[in-house]
């Protein structure tokens, strides 16, 4: 019985060999079939051309070669890369005056009180909005010059905020800040053809 056991391992081995060998051989010949068949320059040259139209390319010195597939490289790189990276976004463009309006004119009926806790959202957006409409009346058509004094106003209440937009700083200018929304929304109602 142990023979037997062992007779059957034995084919059973030879023959899982025999089949790892053939696969082997089998690979090696695709590979030699496939180097075979693939265009040499000479071949190249003496297959006919896909497009008889077009005039065969004079054959360069394999130096030349050489140098033409160095060059080649780095600029198939870099032209992949150029299609690979996403394209920076532009910078946004500034909102429409309309909008821009609207967006501040959704404030006129908030308020808060300085100290109380409850400014930090109000002022922000406010300062924000002014902002915003700032950039969409100096990119309007009319050109700045027709906005003159809320540009102006605004120019005004940016010189006293600076750079700091925290909640303390923008509570110390509420008066500023909603005095110059307040004006600009009373500019604007005498200029309706400037937002509709």
């Amino acid at each position: 019985m142990f023979v037997r056991t062992t007779a059957r391992d034995g084919i059973r081995r030879s023959t899982a060999a025999r089949g790892l060998r053939a696969t082997a051989v089998a690979m090696l010949a695709a590979a030699a079939l496939a180097s075979c068949t693939q265009d040499t320059p000479q071949d190249a040259a003496s297959a006919p051309s896909p497009r008889p139209s077009a005039p065969a390319a004079p054959s360069a010195a394999p130096v030349d070669n050489a140098d033409n597939a160095d060059q080649a490289e780095p600029a198939a790189s870099e032209a992949s890369e150029a299609t690979d990276e996403p394209a920076l976004p532009a910078e946004p463009a500034p909102e429409a005056l309309r909008d821009a309006f609207a967006t501040l004119q959704a404030t006129l009926n908030d308020t808060c009180t300085p100290g109380a806790g409850d400014c930090a959202y109000f002022l922000g957006r406010v300062t924000r909005e002014l902002t915003e409409l700032d950039e969409a009346m100096r990119a309007d058509p009319k050109g700045p010059g027709h906005f003159k004094q809320p540009l102006a106003d605004m120019k005004a209440l940016f010189a006293k905020l600076g750079t700091d937009r925290s909640t303390p700083h923008l509570e110390k200018h509420f008066t500023a800040i909603v005095g110059t929304r307040d004006g600009i929304n009373t500019w604007m109602q005498d200029h309706p053809d400037d937002y509709r």
